[in-house]
């Protein structure tokens, strides 16, 4: 259960303001399909985040085991450190936005969280949690929770939300995880 918390806490945190949020707003202005939309995201999310929750398992899995806590307690402070600057919407590829809402979103989607902060993450809370099965449900459940506002809510939500506070509460809780982390290996 921690894994699963711990992994939609931080997911839906570190993606508000995200350059994935604004992928959202766009796709639902581009089709006014919500639910097509939201199922791509949730399909692209389930297969990105599964493959990154393997890697970060695989990883921990060659690593000693007094190295981890040092590398995911760093890493996830670092994190923290990367949310802080803000994301910048890289714009969409438009060779797919005509083969229909489902499919563009989980295209689009699947490209936007390559190397995103949020498949980082996810590569470093699986290998903080045995449980991969948690991790991967709690960084898509983190990502619905996200989007999910800015798809059924849009640009009156956006323009509501202090993404300063968010980044910085995004930050200090990936912060916090990695002191967690440090503290937790080395008792």
């Amino acid at each position: 259960m921690e894994a699963f918390l711990y992994s939609t806490l931080a997911v839906t945190l570190a993606e508000i303001g995200d350059k994935t949020q604004l992928l959202s707003l766009f796709l639902i202005a581009r089709f006014k399909r919500p639910w097509p939309v939201l199922w791509g995201i949730i399909v692209a999310t389930l297969l990105n985040h599964g493959v990154s929750a393997w890697l970060g398992h695989w990883m921990a899995g060659l690593l000693p085991a007094h190295w981890l806590p040092l590398i995911v307690g760093g890493s996830f402070i670092l994190l923290g450190a990367w949310v802080l600057i803000p994301d910048k919407d890289d714009g969409a590829d438009s060779r797919w936005l005509g083969m229909g809402a489902f499919t563009a979103s989980f295209v689009l989607f699947f490209i936007a969280e390559i190397g995103d902060k949020t498949q980082v993450a996810t590569v470093l809370l699986a290998a903080r949690f045995d449980n991969l099965v948690a991790v991967i449900i709690g960084t898509t459940l983190g990502m619905v929770l996200a989007n999910a506002p800015v798809i059924f809510g849009g640009q009156w939500l956006m323009q509501r939300v202090s993404l300063t506070w968010i980044r910085g509460l995004s930050a200090a809780l990936f912060m916090l995880f990695g002191v967690l982390a440090l503290l937790h290996g080395y008792r």
